[in-house]
């Protein structure tokens, strides 16, 4: 698993605990990497983690409304708590991170498979991608490289095809 990965899924750990224990972020991050978080994970991933974490925390009520919008018959709060967590991590991503909207909707997928269940995948994917939609249409992103992050490699699509140099070092 990618260090990007573990960081979304660290992330959502901690977005899971405050939703259950509405505990303030700055105590929540420091509880979570002291007590529960990986020791093996690198430093930028745990930035990255606990930048995610946070800034969907402070942007909560934005990020609601625009699931809300799209999860027609849903109240938000009627959702399961890693469900609602998922998405509100994602359109977090859409929103204020350099992450291309496709590569945020197919690490959200990833995560729920892992998490949460089958239909919640699908349910995840169908607001991700309405939302994703909306703000193609509204706030195209600009100058993102729609196979890669602004930071590394390890947020690739799952749909890319590997390039004839990956395959010949494979034989």
């Amino acid at each position: 698993m990618g260090s990007r990965r573990k960081a979304r899924e660290c992330a959502l750990q901690m977005l899971f605990a405050a939703d259950v224990s509405l505990t303030p972020p700055d105590e929540l991050v420091r509880t979570y990497w002291a007590e529960l978080g990986e020791p093996e994970i690198e430093e930028p991933a745990r930035e990255f983690a606990t930048r995610l974490a946070t800034g969907t925390l402070a942007h909560a009520d934005e990020l609601d409304e625009r699931i809300r919008l799209r999860a027609e018959h849903w109240r938000i709060s009627r959702m399961a708590i890693v469900d609602r967590n998922i998405l509100r991590l994602a359109v977090y991503e859409f929103l204020h991170e350099p992450t291309p909207r496709t590569v945020a909707i197919n690490e959200a997928l990833e995560i729920a498979r892992r998490f949460s269940t089958y239909e919640a995948t699908q349910f995840i994917n169908g607001i991700l991608d309405a939302i994703k939609r909306d703000l193609d249409e509204h706030q195209p992103q600009i100058n993102v490289d729609e196979t890669m992050s602004a930071e590394g490699e390890e947020d690739q699509p799952r749909d890319t095809d590997e390039s004839e140099d990956d395959t010949e070092s494979e034989k």
